[in-house]
């Protein structure tokens, strides 16, 4: 193999399967396959080398697509409900967040690899929201937005999608995810916001779910991510 490679042991560590120590022993264990061959200690892994568990100790990984109720926080101090809480006893996190008055799609899973999947700083993965505002909206207000908007709160942002759907709604598409990023962004162009629901990470879409549903991803929904 090339000698420009990752150590496998960092490289399974970097994916969130193990940490180095962990995946020492799961290597030496005949546990860990490269290209479906069982891997060495050591070993470099490179561009298009493929890293599976041998089938007896492959992760149990769930992913699952949940529109987050408005009022419900996805995390709350202790001894308060929130998104977290309802969901820990299936031992599964939420990717990102919601605030509480905002409703609509969370990725829940117990993969810790796909925090960086959706959220690192090279995913690139967008996140599409529909906002009703009090104002009615101006025509200019998405070439702002699509420029990259100026902000006093955080200064300059990302250029991000924007399209009026409605005489006060709007469409905004984010690749970044700053706190409260469009209700702040929207108040410093003078609009009030009375309701915001995420509709779309990536690929995919609340679909029909309704509010406090959820719905396994599929394998295809969740390769995607993979191969971003």
């Amino acid at each position: 193999m090339k000698s420009t490679g990752i150590r496998i042991n960092k490289y399974i560590r970097d994916q969130g399967l193990a940490s180095r120590r962990e995946a020492d022993e799961l290597i030496a264990a005949g546990k860990i396959l490269v290209n479906g061959i069982i891997a060495k200690e050591g070993m470099l892994i490179n561009e298009g080398d493929e890293v599976t568990f041998t089938e007896e100790h492959a992760p149990d990984y769930q992913y699952y697509a949940y529109y987050k109720p408005q009022g419900l926080a996805t995390q709350a101090p202790v001894g308060r409900r929130s998104v977290i809480t309802d969901w820990k006893k299936r031992d599964m996190f939420p990717i990102g967040r919601l605030d509480k008055e905002s409703e609509g799609l969370l990725i829940m899973t117990n993969d810790r690899r796909f925090t960086r999947k959706i959220l690192g700083p090279d995913s690139g993965v967008e996140k599409e929201y529909v906002v009703h505002v009090r104002e009615s909206i101006r025509q200019g207000i998405p070439a702002i937005i699509k420029k990259g908007m100026d902000t006093k709160t955080f200064g300059k942002l990302l250029p991000a999608d924007a399209h009026i759907a409605g005489k006060n709604v709007i469409h905004i598409a984010l690749k970044e995810g700053k706190r409260h990023q469009i209700r702040v962004m929207l108040s410093e162009l003078d609009y009030t916001v009375t309701s915001l629901k995420r509709i779309r990470i990536g690929h995919v879409g609340l679909g029909g779910l309704r509010s406090g549903e959820a719905r396994a991803l599929t394998k295809g929904e969740v390769r995607e991510f993979f191969q971003v």
